[in-house]
């Protein structure tokens, strides 16, 4: 849950998700369907697919695995967190790289690669792989995440906190705050998109990505132009944004008149949509038009 979230943001959903799926057989059972939507809100939602599928390979295997080869096979488990996982919970000797590790290693080395590059992530786990203690891996990554989480902060470096600010590079050289290096070539996009709220008789009209769709399958939006081709807009009723990496949107809700032609969409009664996987969209949608 904590990939791309906030621990505060996580923590309520975290409580929810763990008191309905205690342990990896409830949640390895449990229907997509109710799978999302107690981690609807979150985003990324591959995640939770992601998780129920792992939960699944461990109740075939009979437990969770114990080495590093195991966790890092598991669905959705990167490097970063089969090595946190492999060293804290079994002491096996792998470095963790994430976000604040690059930062404390791209200061104390006063190294200027760019971490947003394909070299990277080699580059500082190899730095990171030799500084490893292999008596006490769990500890050594614990203590270089909360090192980078709380001292060696991204934009105002509490340096004459820091432990390790003597042996510092950057601190040395005055530039702990140019570090570390990160230039991303993506420019950021702006679109403006409608959707029809149709709505009778306590009912309104949305639609279900496939289980094939490349972003967030399975789940109910509102539709579009390209799901209502024959719709004809009516009263606009509001407007909210919403951004998706790096991608800012504008939607405009507009009333409609239901077309002959549903196609995929269909009737849902708007007082069962809390209970059903649907998108971020259209709760903002939704709490717009209840206001």
């Amino acid at each position: 849950m904590l990939q791309q979230t906030r621990v505060a943001a996580a923590i309520p959903y975290y409580e929810r998700f763990l008191a309905r799926f205690p342990d990896f057989e409830s949640l390895a059972e449990a229907p997509e369907s109710e799978l999302l939507a107690h981690w609807a809100g979150l985003g990324y939602y591959y995640r939770a697919r992601n998780l129920q599928k792992a939960a699944r390979v461990m109740c075939e295997a009979g437990g969770f695995p114990a080495t590093y080869n195991g966790i890092r096979s598991l669905p959705g488990i990167g490097d970063y967190t089969a090595a946190a996982v492999a060293s804290i919970a079994f002491e096996l000797p792998h470095a963790v790289l994430d976000g604040n590790v690059f930062r404390v290693l791209s200061r104390v080395f006063n190294d200027e690669t760019n971490i947003a590059s394909a070299t990277a992530r080699k580059h500082f786990g190899s730095m990171a792989d030799e500084l490893l203690d292999r008596k006490r891996p769990g500890e050594f990554n614990q203590a270089m995440m909360e090192l980078g989480a709380t001292i060696c902060l991204p934009n105002n470096p509490q340096c004459l906190l820091c432990p390790v600010s003597g042996f510092c590079a950057a601190r040395t050289e005055g530039r702990q705050n140019e570090l570390p290096m990160k230039i991303l070539p993506q420019k950021t996009v702006r679109e403006t998109r409608v959707l029809f709220w149709i709505e009778e008789q306590g009912q309104v009209l949305v639609w279900q990505r496939p289980p094939d769709a490349r972003l967030m399958p399975g789940f109910w939006e509102l539709p579009e132009r390209e799901q209502l081709p024959a719709a004809q807009p009516g009263r606009k009723l509001g407007a909210f944004r919403h951004g998706i990496t790096f991608h800012n949107y504008r939607f405009e809700v507009v009333e409609a008149r239901p077309p002959i032609e549903l196609g995929d969409c269909r009737w849902i009664a708007v007082d069962s949509l809390p209970g059903m996987p649907v998108s971020t969209v259209l709760k903002k949608a939704t709490k717009l038009i209840s206001r």
